[in-house]
């Protein structure tokens, strides 16, 4: 019996988990896997590539969790520098192209897992793709932009875009000394928080010494005689002189092999799938950033581009690649991140999120600190609650303070994926001890503010005859 074929295009995290995951449950002479990547690395930390840049990271290999070497001893053909340029979904078959060599090749498959992950969002503008200007998506990537810091030419660097990718390259350039601005459209930082909690953190980000320039968008970049950016102008015509131009303007799914191969996408712009991970196309599967995923409060088709769900639904769709059953259950919106000793975090739904999709919602939010009050290393902190009216289920939370404020978004996002009231959270038994929280942890506050909101909005409606 001849052996199956498995073809996966992508050589980080879902591609390779769902590799991986295949391979542990049917043997080579079963299931022959290839597996096309077009950088030099595999199974690596994207989300780690802004603090290698800004040396937290000392050593680019720390990033790499498996190499192409480890992957092919393990039974993996694993092809770098080769991308694949076309599938043929009628012929089961992939075109891929050397590049180092040129040279082009078809190569057949039985299954086929399309892992292609994300690309950075760039402006159809003048100047933006100048060198100069980077995006920083892959490990490749990233060393060109850290050996272009390490030349010691650049002084002024101006990051496109405030929201997570964009604050955590400006702290990298900032703790090396950098002169830094950051420009968005938006009104605060991080779009996703609330205009309350983006405002908090605006101030923070300021405080830290890094310039943001908001409500403003980026029009185009200037280049000099040598072609080179010098430049950011924005839309209100400031010019933003730099030596170096980031885009932090978020990323989108790189669908545009299964677009040309007709591989069905969802009203999110990501590729449609079900729980397993299978598209609608026969034999082929998807996972990753390039993927939509189910929201389990809103209901809603979303793309969300995080390593967690990529090696989550990577490991679902090469467990039912390998003759096993699994399930992606879903993302409810998890995040985390820092500048500086900053960190912002956030889970379920934002106001607008809730307002969208159809809650009746109330919020809370409490200041307090990371530990005990009277504790040395104490730290500011602020959480904030969304829960529905009524029921007081807890909807969303977003959190931002210093040290080990934000690891406490974990909490919340538990409650939220089983559905608790913000009743229940306040009854949880979490751990106290001066040096790690108050006697009244500022997630259990939050939750006693919130639920008092909901009963004071009963009683409201009790009297009103609402």
């Amino acid at each position: 019996m001849a052996r199956e074929r498995l073809v996966v295009i992508g050589g980080d995290a879902a591609g390779m988990s769902a590799a991986s995951q295949a391979r542990k449950r049917r043997d080579a002479d079963d299931l022959e896997i290839v597996a096309f990547e077009r950088g030099r690395a595999t199974s690596y930390s994207a989300c780690g590539i802004p603090y290698w840049i800004g040396g937290a990271v000392q050593d680019e290999a720390e990033l790499v969790s498996r190499t192409p070497e480890q992957h092919r001893a393990a039974g993996i053909d694993v092809r770098t520098r080769t991308e694949v340029v076309a599938i043929d979904v009628a012929a089961r078959t992939v075109t891929a192209r050397d590049l180092e060599s040129g040279r082009t090749y078809d190569e057949p498959y039985d299954a086929l897992v399309y892992a292609t992950g994300s690309v950075p969002m760039r402006p159809r503008a003048d100047g933006f793709d100048a060198p100069g200007v980077y995006g920083v998506q892959t490990l490749d990537d990233g060393r060109e932009l850290r050996a272009e810091l390490d030349d010691g030419a650049v002084e002024r660097v101006v990051v496109v875009g405030g929201g997570y990718i964009g604050l955590e390259i400006a702290e990298a350039c900032q703790v090396r000394g950098l002169d830094v601005t950051v420009v968005d459209r938006s009104a605060t930082p991080v779009g996703t928080f609330d205009p309350d909690i983006g405002a908090f953190l605006a101030r923070a980000v300021e405080e830290l010494g890094i310039r943001l320039v908001l409500g403003d968008g980026a029009a185009r970049v200037e280049t000099g005689a040598d072609g080179r950016a010098c430049a950011v102008v924005t839309e209100a015509g400031t010019r933003l002189p730099a030596d170096l131009v980031v885009l932090g303007l978020g990323v989108r799914p790189n669908v545009a092999l299964a677009r040309a191969a007709g591989i069905p996408l969802g009203d999110s712009g990501g590729i449609a799938v079900d729980a397993r991970m299978r598209t609608r196309t026969p034999g082929v599967w998807a996972a990753g950033d390039c993927v939509e995923s189910v929201h389990r409060l809103s209901g809603q088709r979303v793309v969300v581009a995080l390593g967690t769900h990529a090696n989550k639904q990577g490991r679902v769709a090469g467990i039912n690649l390998g003759g096993g059953y699994a399930t992606f259950p879903g993302v409810i919106g998890t995040a985390v991140t820092k500048v500086c000793d900053l960190e912002v975090a956030r889970t379920g739904l934002s106001e607008s999120e809730a307002e969208a999709a159809g809650y009746r919602f109330l919020t809370a939010h409490v200041d307090s600190t990371t530990r005990a009050g009277y504790f040395p290393g104490a730290k500011p902190m602020r959480v904030k609650l969304t829960a529905e009216k009524r029921t007081g289920r807890l909807l969303g939370a977003q959190i931002v303070g210093r040290e080990a404020a934000a690891k406490r978004i974990d909490v919340l996002a538990t409650a939220l994926w089983n559905e608790m009231s913000v009743d229940e959270v306040l009854g949880l038994d979490l751990s106290y001890a001066p040096p790690f929280a108050p006697v009244w942890d500022p997630v259990l506050i939050a939750a006693r503010k919130a639920f008092e909101a909901v009963e004071a909005d009963i009683r409201h409606d009790a009297r009103s005859g609402g």
